[in-house]
């Protein structure tokens, strides 16, 4: 595995190097961290107004950046360490979360730290999450990265991140603030987070080949370049943001899912679908799909006769997905 030494603080340029390893690099593992200064990052497939309080993202001059892979909306600042795996992978590594958080979980627990994987994608100890997980699988390889949060401000995270109800529900917990906590809580002997970082670090050299790997300039101006034109653009984080007239959202094992429909005389005539769920397929393809149909069981059954659902949301049959179309 190669271990990239960079010191981008700002997510538009780490989430290129994302991109860049997944897609354009020599095949090979890659791992690398990063620390950001105060930003939201937001799912892919999130619709960011619904998820930021931009009132006080704009009067605290915090980033919003999305992400190349799905999941939730999450609060970086210079007091959360993020890591990122890119690895060549077979087809039941797909949404296999154990596998790259358990390097990570095992260096907690090195320091006494009882930490565990839990539901779809957290890492926690005891009952409060102190990591999110989310993944990305193009051509054979996997973006999983993660956050940790070390010591953060976790009054910021509660007022520049907007919790749907229904996430906190499906929690069984009364607010986000009482459902997360910081690792520096749990350490005998705290750390700044940079020593944090190199123990996880030398926790990963203990158990497995890693050497460190220098970025060519050449590959650092196409990163750049990248982060610029398009990471950092108002299309990229925000433009995904229509207005529609009718909307659906429910909760599935796969995540929350929220349709928005533009519907004349019963037919579709324009979709979009967010959300906090993973996919390894071209949402896209789904949406173009269900444009144009009567929006009724007999119809939608027809429509989409010979798409696997399961494919897009995993665990979501057809039938459900129907249902939760037609539902009032």
């Amino acid at each position: 595995m190669k271990y990239i030494n960079i010191d981008y603080n700002v997510p538009f340029y780490n989430f290129a190097l994302e991109e860049y390893l997944l897609t354009e690099a020599p095949e090979d593992d890659y791992v690398f961290f990063y620390i950001h200064k105060p930003s939201i990052i937001v799912g892919k497939f999130q619709n960011t107004m619904e998820e930021v309080n931009k009132g006080f993202v704009d009067s605290e001059n915090i980033l919003v950046a999305r992400r190349l892979s799905g999941g939730g909306a999450v609060y970086h600042d210079s007091g959360n360490l993020n890591f990122s795996f890119v690895q060549k992978i077979g087809n039941n590594d797909i949404n296999n979360f154990a596998k790259f958080t358990q390097p990570v979980i095992g260096a907690l627990n090195n320091l006494g730290i009882n930490a565990l994987l839990s539901g779809r994608n957290d890492i926690v100890v005891g009952d409060k999450k102190i990591s999110g997980n989310a993944q990305c699988y193009q051509n054979g390889r996997l973006l999983h990265h993660g956050t940790l949060l070390y010591n953060t401000d976790l009054n910021y995270l509660v007022r520049a991140l907007k919790v749907k109800d229904l996430k906190i529900q499906s929690k069984g917990v009364k607010s986000i603030r009482s459902r997360v906590a910081n690792l520096i809580d749990y350490m005998e002997t705290p750390m700044d987070i940079y020593a944090f970082k190199n123990h996880l670090l030398d926790y990963l050299k203990q158990t497995g080949h890693i050497e460190e790997m220098v970025l060519d300039d050449n590959v650092i101006e196409k990163i750049e370049k990248r982060a610029l034109n398009y990471f950092s653009t108002w299309d990229w984080n925000w433009g995904n943001s229509p207005k529609y007239q009718s909307e659906k959202t429910a909760k599935f094992e796969c995540g929350i899912i929220n349709v928005k429909m533009n519907i004349d005389k019963g037919y579709i005539q324009n979709l979009k679908i967010f959300g906090d769920f993973f996919t390894s397929e071209n949402l896209e393809n789904l949406e173009r799909l269900l444009i144009g149909v009567k929006l009724n069981k007999e119809n939608l059954e027809i429509r989409l006769s010979s798409t696997n659902i399961e494919s897009y949301f995993n665990k979501l049959s057809n039938k459900d997905f129907i249902y939760f179309l037609i539902s009032q």
